[in-house]
C-alpha cells in the first residue's frame, strides 16, 4: 500500500505577478488618480516592453489590468507577447484621493492651502482618501481571482503604486499605514506572490525595466 500524498504535495502551485504601470506623461505634475486620458510616456512604453520581454519567458496564461489607460497600455505588450488578451478588473484601479486633479508636490499646490489641512488629520486611515483596509481587501480579492484563472501556471495583474504597496503590506503582515517615500513599488516594478493551492506562501520583488 502506498502512502497518501500530503496536502502540500498535492497543492497546485501558482504565481501572481502584480505590476505597477510604467511612467505616465504628466507635464503638469498633478495627482491624476482615476482621471481619464493619462497615458504612458515614451519611457513608460519602453518600460512596459522591457518587462514584457522578461515575462514572455514565464508560464503566464492570464493577463488582467486596471481599467485606467496607463495600466491597460502597460499590460498590452505583455499580453501580445504571449498571444493573450487583456482582461479588466475594476478592483485593480488606483486609490481614491481627495486631491485628485491638483498639484500636491511638497511646498506647492493644494497642500499649502490651510483649507485642505483637515484632510490630512489622520494618516493612518488615510483621511485624504480610500481607507487602506478597503484597498487591501479589493486588491487581495483581485489577486485571488487571477490565481484561480491561472491555477497551476502564472498570471499578471497590472495596477498602481499605492494599491500594489498596500496589497504587499497586507499579504506579508506589515502595518498598512506607511510613508509614501518608503514604498517598495517603483515604476514598472513586479511584485510576485506565490501560492500552493489557495494558500499564500511567499513573495518576491523585481525591477525588470530599470529606473
Amino acid at each position: 500500500m502506498t502512502d497518501k500524498p500530503s496536502e502540500a504535495a498535492e497543492a497546485v502551485k501558482t504565481v501572481v505577478h502584480v505590476m505597477r504601470h510604467g511612467e505616465v506623461h504628466n507635464p503638469d505634475k498633478i495627482l491624476y488618480g482615476r482621471l481619464p486620458d493619462y497615458h504612458l510616456s515614451e519611457r513608460g512604453r519602453a518600460q512596459a516592453k522591457a518587462v514584457a520581454d522578461w515575462l514572455a519567458m514565464r508560464d503566464i496564461v492570464y493577463v488582467v489590468a486596471s481599467p485606467l489607460e496607463r495600466a491597460q497600455e502597460t499590460a498590452a505588450p505583455i499580453a501580445a507577447g504571449l498571444g493573450l488578451s487583456v482582461d479588466t478588473d475594476d478592483e485593480l484601479i488606483e486609490s481614491l484621493n481627495i486631491f485628485q486633479g491638483q498639484r500636491v508636490s511638497p511646498g506647492d499646490g493644494a497642500l499649502r492651502d490651510p483649507r485642505n489641512w483637515w484632510h490630512l488629520r489622520n494618516p493612518r486611515i488615510p483621511s485624504w482618501g480610500e481607507p487602506y483596509h478597503e484597498i487591501a481587501e479589493r486588491m487581495t480579492a483581485a489577486v485571488h481571482r487571477a490565481r484561480a484563472k491561472a491555477a497551476g501556471h502564472e498570471a499578471v495583474c497590472v495596477s498602481h503604486q499605492l494599491p500594489v504597496e498596500t496589497l504587499r503590506r497586507s499579504m506579508v503582515g506589515q502595518p498598512l499605514h506607511h510613508f509614501p517615500t518608503r514604498r517598495l513599488c517603483n515604476l514598472a516594478s513586479v511584485t510576485s506572490f506565490y501560492f500552493h493551492g489557495d494558500t499564500y506562501v511567499g513573495w518576491g520583488y523585481a525591477e525588470l525595466a530599470g529606473q
